[in-house]
């Protein structure tokens, strides 16, 4: 189970961090990522942090601005966000996954990737 939270009305310019707590598995077992779904678009991915070693990758437009941790002894991921523009209005989702490629975990929400584990989200809106 993976259960989000943290999520709100915030300004643009602002901050905001989200929490992705798990059960029933470990983050050294699953690597998690965090995907968003603005209203009318697809969902796409935003960063993830891989089970190995805690490496992240990020989607290009929040390089620089977002960070992912992890916390493994309370099963929660962190997801920093900085700088946000109303256009970054979504559900914010997190997922997990048991594959990683060359350690580390990888955006792409095709069956190989197995993100096969899924929250119910957390709605971050941006105000302009």
């Amino acid at each position: 189970q993976l259960v989000e939270s943290g999520g709100g009305l915030v300004q643009s310019g602002g901050s905001l961090e989200l929490s992705c707590t798990v059960s029933g598995f470990t983050l050294d077992q699953y690597s998690i990522g965090w995907f968003r779904q603005a209203p009318g678009k697809d969902r796409e991915g935003v960063g993830c942090i891989s089970k190995i070693g805690g490496s992240t990758n990020f989607e290009e437009s929040v390089k620089g601005r977002f960070t992912i941790s992890r916390d493994v002894a309370r099963n929660t991921v962190y997801l920093q966000m900085n700088t946000l523009t109303p256009e970054e209005t979504a559900v914010y989702y997190c997922a997990a996954t048991f594959t990683t490629v060359h350690n580390r975990c990888v955006l792409d929400m095709g069956d190989y990737y197995g993100w096969n584990y899924w929250g119910k989200g957390s709605l971050v809106i941006v105000s302009s």
